[in-house]
């Protein structure tokens, strides 16, 4: 296919969104389909590009030099689009029944849809100067969806998001300065782009800017300490919240940084230092801080954006790494912690979508008048603890497998990190489902009467998840062979 079409995928879902508060639909299935229309519509193109790789980027806008906006598929851009188009078409259908109790319907799916094409832009950038700048407009056409309910939870939870992420973007703006100056060419290659006459003696110096860019990525990684924007943003409708904490922004900064390890500065010119030693110690403790968070916590889905937290450091973990395995471990995490995440996040919403309910105290006995989502639920915990027979476990095997390979000591600690984690998560998933199914022998369930599974379009999004998850548990040897020939540069 031509290489204009990678423009094309970005552009079609921001035009779509845009368009959608400026017509009068007559009825609200009329907007409904359009939207759907033009997600999936983006979706089959992106897929189409996926099997039919333009061989050259398409450039956009030539500033000066090598400062572009330019668009290219490669095969690490080749894994976060087809993971983005894939959920994002159920997402939406999703958030139709989800936004029936709420106002500004339009507003919000401006930006829903909008933020689509926003995420396949970075996926798709050809260098880094393209990757920040949809990187800095992702935090833009999120922060309406934060605060989409204008309470006050929600305008301070919108306010700090948008500090962080600020704040963040200064940081990784600094190492794009460094890369553009020092680097061979701004674009990304496997292996990094430095140039080691230019760097002489300072090698420090940029391992010190590393340190920097990363925490700035980080930001949206929610790593430590820069992470209680993280649940303080599930204050926002649960398809914001699922998108936040399962694809678009967190995968972003995860994505990002994988950009920067591998393709900018050069894992070869990492491996071994100070630096990676920091940020892997810095990581595992995310790991175990995220998980004994979402332990104490009693709000679902505060809990959940805690496991979130945690779980976004196991793909750092194998990042920092920084050998082909441990990349393999991080895409690996990446792609099956989506799909486990976004199942999670969506049997939250539909309980409170359908009860008001939103703390764990408040589910007993929900699975006998709730079966389908907590059947969901149940299997999307299991797949975060990793129980073999489900995608966590391959993605966990993977990990374990780099840091074993690696042979460093940190790496072992790592590990240990990993079990803990484990344990951890166990605690505080299987909680929540033996509440749901175990209430104890003198429950009245006529407390809960109403409570009931909702519709076909919250339930259809669940199976489709579920089928991935178990999917990608048992037939795993695809994606893996996929993750390894990218990692090697071969895809």
């Amino acid at each position: 296919m031509n290489a204009f079409w990678l423009f094309l995928v970005v552009l079609i879902p921001c035009l779509g969104g845009m368009i959608t508060p400026l017509v009068r639909w007559k009825k609200r299935a009329y907007m409904m389909v359009y939207l759907e229309s033009v997600v999936i519509f983006t979706s089959v193109l992106v897929w189409l590009l996926l099997f039919h790789r333009p061989g050259e980027a398409f450039t956009l806008v030539n500033f000066t030099g090598n400062l572009t906006i330019a668009f290219q598929l490669d095969g690490l851009g080749t894994i976060f689009a087809g993971l983005v188009s894939f959920l994002w078409p159920f997402a939406t259908l999703y958030a139709f029944e989800y936004m029936t109790k709420e106002k500004h319907e339009r507003t919000f799916f401006m930006f829903y849809t909008f933020t689509y094409g926003v995420t396949l832009g970075i996926s798709l950038a050809d260098n880094f100067l393209t990757m920040y700048c949809f990187y800095e407009l992702l935090t833009l056409v999120t922060l309406p969806l934060v605060m989409h309910t204008l309470t006050r939870e929600a305008i301070l939870a919108s306010r700090k998001y948008l500090y962080y992420s600020i704040g963040g973007a200064a940081f990784a703006f600094i190492g794009m300065i460094f890369l553009i100056t020092y680097g061979e060419t701004s674009e990304f290659i496997l292996g990094g782009v430095l140039n080691a006459e230019k760097i002489g003696a300072g090698k420090n110096i940029f391992l010190l800017i590393y340190v920097l860019s990363f925490f700035g990525f980080g930001v949206k990684a929610a790593i430590c300490p820069l992470n209680s924007w993280l649940p303080q943003a599930g204050v926002a409708p649960t398809p914001v919240t699922a998108l936040l904490h399962a694809v678009a922004v967190v995968k972003s900064g995860a994505f990002a940084i994988i950009r920067l390890t591998f393709y900018c500065f050069g894992a070869d010119f990492l491996r071994g230092t100070w630096a990676q030693s920091l940020l892997m110690a810095v990581v595992m403790f995310t790991i175990v801080y995220g998980c004994s968070m979402a332990l104490r916590e009693t709000h679902l889905k505060r809990r959940l954006a805690f496991s979130t937290i945690s779980n976004l450091s196991y793909i750092l973990f194998g990042v920092t790494i920084m050998t082909p395995l441990g990349l393999v471990g991080a895409l690996s995490h990446m792609v099956f912690h989506a799909f486990m995440k976004i199942c999670s996040f969506f049997c939250a919403g539909a309980v409170m979508h359908q009860t008001e309910r939103h703390y764990i105290h408040q589910l007993d006995g929900f699975a006998k008048k709730m079966p389908k989502v907590f059947a969901a639920f149940t299997i999307s915990s299991f797949a975060l603890m990793g129980v073999p027979g489900l995608c966590g476990f391959i993605s966990k095997w993977n990990l374990v497998s780099a840091a074993i390979e690696s042979g460093s000591l940190i790496s072992y600690l790592g590990i240990g990190t990993l079990l803990i984690s484990a344990l951890l998560t166990a605690m505080y998933m299987l909680g929540i489902v033996i509440r749901a199914y175990f209430p104890g022998a003198d429950f009245d369930y006529s407390a809960i009467a109403d409570v009931k599974d909702p519709n076909w379009m919250m339930l259809f999004p669940l199976l489709a998840f579920v089928i991935g998850i178990a999917g990608f548990g048992l037939f795993s040897a695809p994606v893996t062979e996929l993750f390894t020939a990218v990692a090697q540069g071969a895809f």
